[in-house]
C-alpha cells in the first residue's frame, strides 16, 4: 500500500527509479580545501534503496564530500562512478540525477513559498507537483507568503520541498534537519524513507540523529 503522505500529494517515481541499474561508487577519493587535505583514500558504494549517513567533526569533510559528488568540487585524486562509468562522462550528470540541498538554500526572497518551489519544479519540467510538495513539508498555510518573511526553519522546509516536487534518484543533503522542529523532522524522515522504498538513494551529512531504517554510517576523520 502506498504511503498516505505520498498518495495524497501524488508524488511518485518513474521507471528509472525502480530498474535497479543505478549505482554510485567512490574509489580512493582525495579532497583538499585551501591546500589542506580534508580526506583521502575514501571508498564507498551506494545502491538503489540505500542511505549513507555521513558523520564527523567540523572540518572532517562532510560538506566537501557532498559538494564533490554534486560536481561543485574536483577531487585531487580518485574517481566517482555512476551506473558503472565515470560520473563526469555521464550525459546529464549531475543535474538530471541528483538533488543537492546545501547550507545555501537557493530561494528567491521576493517570491512566495509556492512560487519558489514551482520555479524548481518547472525548471525540471514537473511544475504540477509544486503544491503537493509544499503540503508534504507542512507548508500549506504559507503558500502565499514571500520567503523574506519566513523563519529559518520555514525557509529550510521550502528549500527541501523541491525534493518532493522533482523526483530525482540521488539526494545529497547537508544538515537537512538543522532548524527543523520534531514534527517537520519526522515529515522529512518519512519523505526520505519513501524515496528509498521507491528505489532512490540518500547521502546525508549531519551532526544530528536522522532516523532512516537500514541506513549505513560513514564516519570521516577526527581532525577539527
Amino acid at each position: 500500500m502506498r504511503n498516505p503522505l505520498f498518495f495524497l500529494t501524488g508524488i511518485g517515481y518513474g521507471p528509472a527509479m525502480t530498474t535497479g541499474t543505478m549505482r554510485l561508487e567512490a574509489m580512493k577519493l582525495d579532497c583538499q580545501r585551501g591546500g589542506r587535505e580534508v580526506f583521502s583514500g575514501l571508498n564507498f558504494t551506494l545502491e538503489p534503496g540505500e542511505a549513507l549517513i555521513v558523520t564527523g567533526p567540523n572540518g572532517s569533510g562532510k560538506s566537501s564530500l557532498l559538494r564533490l559528488i554534486a560536481g561543485l568540487l574536483t577531487p585531487v585524486a580518485g574517481s566517482l562512478h555512476w551506473q558503472g562509468q565515470a560520473a563526469k562522462s555521464v550525459e546529464g550528470w549531475p543535474g538530471h540525477y541528483l538533488h543537492y540541498a546545501g547550507h545555501l538554500m537557493a530561494l528567491k526572497p521576493a517570491l512566495t513559498v509556492l512560487e519558489n518551489v514551482r520555479f524548481w519544479a518547472e525548471f525540471y519540467g514537473r511544475g504540477a507537483k509544486a503544491k503537493g510538495a509544499c503540503i508534504t513539508l507542512g507548508l500549506e498555510n504559507l503558500l502565499d507568503f514571500p520567503v523574506r518573511y519566513l523563519s529559518e526553519g520555514q525557509k529550510r522546509r521550502t528549500a527541501l520541498a523541491r525534493l518532493a516536487a522533482v523526483p530525482l534518484p540521488l539526494w545529497l543533503l547537508d544538515e537537512p534537519t538543522s532548524g527543523l522542529d520534531r514534527e517537520t523532522t519526522e515529515r522529512l524522515e518519512t519523505l526520505m524513507d519513501r524515496h528509498l522504498k521507491e528505489g532512490g538513494m540518500v547521502i546525508a551529512a549531519t551532526h544530528l540523529p536522522i532516523n532512516i531504517p537500514g541506513s549505513r554510517a560513514l564516519a570521516l576523520g577526527e581532525q577539527s
